[in-house]
């Protein structure tokens, strides 16, 4: 098989912002309630109120909907928010001690969204958040040092901070903790320890910590080698997540490795992979297509098409995460 970026590092690709529906010490769960677009988006429990009391709410100084507009307005959301009204939500929230808007805060200014680049600010309000204890703020101090942005680059220090948001339940550094160990980046390489942290992600329903535990018992690193475990957690992923997810999938179909053998099935996966963006898994199809007709060719674009963006390409690499 042509390899596939076999594992993939979501620390390379995009720092989170955080959606939540964590109480500040400030103010009761009673006192607070959700902008309606931003609770759909979580499936939060939250108390849901419209955008005015929501604006009110966060003019009288209440964190939890000031971050709310924040989130709302980074994701420009209707006519009257953008990204600069964002910074100055998240700000006001985050001076106010509320953890997730301190991460979104530094998010922001990691990013450059409203703001110029400023690696300074976003490590303050980072620890800040690390201080009290949130998990996405171990995540992302991770992804700094790994990147070496406004750090000196420094494995072992990005080791550190995942190995913190994981034990914290941070899906994200779960994963990229596996990698770390996969890679013996910081860390003695283990495969063992790799598949358990891939395994903790995948069993809380994330894409890629299932991505990469599939491609283990795809290659049978860390775990014994097993095509029709690969296929199963490949087919998980593979719906709304890395595009990775579905070229394997679709290889897998082509082979008829841990399935039947379904080149429609196959070409339907690799090309969504390829409209989402990721051309990798093209070499395949010719071969896929000689064994179609003109019918089920059309039938298998047609079903590509359907298939939901990678998580997070909706927002322009934004990802929103609990």
């Amino acid at each position: 098989m042509n390899p596939i970026s076999q594992i993939r590092l979501a620390v390379s690709v995009v720092v989170f912002l955080v959606l939540t529906a964590q109480t500040s010490s400030a103010q009761s769960a009673k006192e607070e309630c959700s902008l309606a677009v931003v609770s759909r988006l979580m499936k939060s429990a939250q108390w849901v109120c419209d955008g005015k009391a929501v604006q009110e709410m966060a003019r009288r100084g209440h964190a939890f909907e000031q971050n709310q507009l924040g989130i709302a307005s980074v994701m420009a959301i209707g006519p009257d928010y953008d990204e600069k009204k964002a910074l100055k939500w998240f700000e006001q929230s985050a001076q106010r001690g509320f953890p997730p808007a301190q991460v979104n805060l530094a998010v922001m200014y990691i990013n450059g969204w409203g703001t110029s680049v400023n690696y300074g600010v976003a490590l303050h309000w980072l620890r800040a958040a690390a201080d009290q204890g949130f998990a996405r703020a171990y995540y992302n101090l991770g992804f700094l040092f790994f990147e070496g942005k406004g750090v000196r680059q420094d494995y072992a220090e990005a080791f550190r901070w995942f190995q913190k948001g994981a034990e914290a339940n941070d899906t994200d550094a779960q994963v990229d903790l596996g990698y770390m160990y996969d890679k013996g980046l910081g860390c003695l390489r283990s495969m063992t320890m790799a598949a358990s942290w891939y395994r903790k992600a995948a069993d809380a329903g994330s894409p890629l910590g299932e991505n990469n535990l599939a491609d283990m018992y795809l290659r049978g690193d860390g775990v014994p080698q097993d095509n029709a475990e690969a296929f199963r957690l490949f087919q998980k992923a593979a719906a709304g997540g890395p595009t990775g997810a579905r070229i394997k999938l679709g290889y897998m179909y082509a082979k008829g490795l841990g399935t039947a053998r379904d080149p429609e099935a196959a070409y339907t996966w690799i090309t969504s992979a390829s409209l989402a963006g990721d051309p990798r898994g093209e070499y395949l199809l010719p071969s896929i297509e000689a064994l179609l007709t003109p019918r089920q060719i059309s039938d298998a674009r047609q079903r590509a098409r359907n298939v939901p963006f990678e998580h997070g390409q909706q927002l322009s690499a934004k990802v929103l995460a609990q």
